[in-house]
């Protein structure tokens, strides 16, 4: 299924990534002619090089050839979701991959007690709701209206929600709550309510990406996560905020708060997906991630969330900014009620080529006495007495700990393959001065990194790839031997480095803070490639042990 470009005259997405990342047709000053010999030279400058005269002017027909070849591909007529015909691998050459694990299939405990009060229903465990529904201690129906009625309630307050499904979602659970009472399960998801984030395609309702021009944009699509979810039997009750374009926390709406500090920001990009999962207004939510988007938002809101490996769930019908880095991953209360909706939203599905089918199983049966751990060399890491006691425990749980350092390598200019493709991917909104309408306009925003891409060259960019495959090579020999890698979720070069080579990481709550309510304190856990069934393991032993993951914000208890 295609989709209809965003609203505009002729807005649509131009995936001829590379030469529209050209530098050689720069705007001239009113009134001035174009010259291609500038033109060449302003090029050669932007790339370290130094074209004399006489290459210059022997250009000149390459350049207009060029130029002619950019205006043909722009009149193509792209669908807005199809991406380029290159498809990033995290795996470097030589490495194997793990083979596909088929979905779990869970034995869900029968035992569960109702909760006392609609707010301890609200922050109750994936598995306990799963079973108070087969015991018939409470329905889908009602689960799904406590939800809509908590989203409706707190969301003045945080402005999280873009658009509440009320009636859509409740026909659905009317239908699941049906299907279950007929012996139709459709596994541990069957009936629980959730939220997207806003940049999900699914049918009937508006997608806006968080930015003012795409505030009615209907996608006529169904993103394959929604749609792995809907399979399994959950119930999708609002598509949440994100920062305009999956940059921040500020949308077309408002800025999307803390649960534990209203007048703070929740970061971004996924920040609605971590604010209303943190304040109990949804079980889980997804979330997605380019550079930090699932890391930032559950770091400010205290809240736990994994980023899968890239290409472990199909981004087919959400909105592209990086074709190589953009990862789908849930945010949840918990690793064990991550490690569920990553089950059944992970593999290919042959609409997404960077997709894969991949290795995970659902129950977690790691034996932590096997698992090696590494500790990332940062200055002034560890140095919480939380992160301090999480590693003592580590100590005490796992095979061994050790230091390790990641590669050095130039992290920035590599993330001009970002700048590039983001650009592409909104190329006609900047030609129709549809990004004016954005909230965000400084040095650092949108608008002007896109603007500011298009004097990306085309050899820069490929270049820039072709060291991103060697710190792919550099980072699986640091790594190897570790199977989880402990690290902050802000400073140093973890963060940048594991979303370029695709690693992935989990948000996990270590402590409390004293000075925000008690907002959960977090560490970052990295793990190996497709190693999340390990990944998670180690956070649901932690959590077995301590309940920080259980805080409830002082708004919404």
């Amino acid at each position: 299924m295609t989709t209809p470009p965003p609203p505009s005259p002729r807005l649509g997405r131009r995936a001829f990534l590379l030469g529209a990342a050209a530098p050689l047709a720069l705007p001239t000053r009113p009134g001035q002619r174009a010259d291609d010999a500038d033109d060449m030279a302003a090029a050669g400058r932007l790339a370290g090089l130094a074209f004399d005269e006489a290459q210059r002017r022997q250009a000149k027909s390459q350049l207009q050839e060029l130029r002619d070849g950019y205006a043909a591909v722009r009149q193509t007529k792209i669908p807005f979701a199809l991406p380029p015909c290159a498809a990033f691998d995290p795996l470097p050459p030589g490495a194997s991959r793990p083979q596909w694990t088929p979905k779990a299939t869970l034995s869900i405990p029968l035992d569960a007690a109702l909760p006392a009060s609609d707010a301890d229903l609200a922050f109750a465990p994936l598995l306990d709701l799963a079973s108070l529904l087969r015991q018939r201690k409470v329905t889908s129906v009602q689960l799904t209206q406590l939800t809509l009625d908590r989203l409706q309630r707190f969301d003045p307050q945080l402005l999280c929600v873009v658009t509440l499904l009320r009636e859509e979602a409740l026909a659905r659970a009317k239908a699941l709550d049906a299907e279950l009472a007929a012996g139709n399960d459709r596994g541990p998801l069957h009936g629980i309510p959730y939220g997207a984030k806003d940049l999900f395609a699914w049918p009937g309702a508006p997608t806006t990406f968080g930015g003012a021009p795409w505030r009615d944009h209907v996608w006529d699509a169904t993103a394959t996560p929604l749609q792995k979810l809907h399979d399994a039997g959950a119930v999708l009750v609002a598509k949440l905020a994100l920062g305009a374009l999956a940059m921040g926390d500020l949308w077309h709406g408002g800025r999307t708060r803390n649960p534990y500090d209203p007048e703070k920001g929740s970061s971004g990009s996924s920040a609605g997906s971590a604010s209303a999962v943190a304040a109990g207004l949804v079980p889980f939510a997804l979330g997605t991630e380019t550079l930090g988007s699932i890391v930032s938002p559950c770091r400010q809101c205290g809240v736990a969330g994994l980023r899968p490996t890239f290409g472990a769930v199909s981004r087919h019908g959400a909105m592209p900014l990086s074709w190589t880095m953009d990862k789908v991953g849930p945010i949840a209360r918990s690793a064990v009620d991550a490690a569920l909706v990553f089950d059944a939203i992970r593999g290919a599905d042959g609409r997404d080529p960077a997709a894969r089918d991949v290795f995970f199983r659902a129950e977690l049966d790691v034996d932590l006495k096997h698992v090696r751990v590494g500790v990332v060399e940062q200055k002034g890491f560890p140095s919480r007495a939380e992160d301090k006691a999480f590693l003592a425990w580590l100590e005490g749980a796992a095979h061994s700990v050790r230091k390790v350092t990641l590669p050095d390598a130039p992290y920035g200019g590599m993330l001009a393959m970002l700048h590039a493709e983001a650009a592409a991917a909104f190329d006609e909104a900047t030609r129709n001065g549809l990004l004016d309408q954005l909230p965000g306009q400084g040095p650092n925003d949108w608008p002007n990194q896109f603007r500011s891409a298009r004097t990306i060259p085309a050899v820069e960019y490929l270049q820039a790839s072709r060291a991103r495959t060697q710190l792919c090579a550099d980072m699986q020999r640091a790594l190897d031997g570790l199977d989880v890698v402990v690290a902050p979720t802000h400073g140093g070069s973890t963060l940048v480095a594991t979303n370029l080579t695709g690693h992935p990481a989990y948000v996990l709550p270590v402590g409390r803070s004293e000075r925000d309510g008690g907002r959960p304190t977090m560490l970052q856990l990295v793990g190996s490639l497709y190693g999340e069934t390990t990944l998670l393991a180690v956070a649901a032993a932690w959590q077995r042990v301590t309940d920080h993951h259980r805080a409830r914000p002082a708004l919404t208890r």
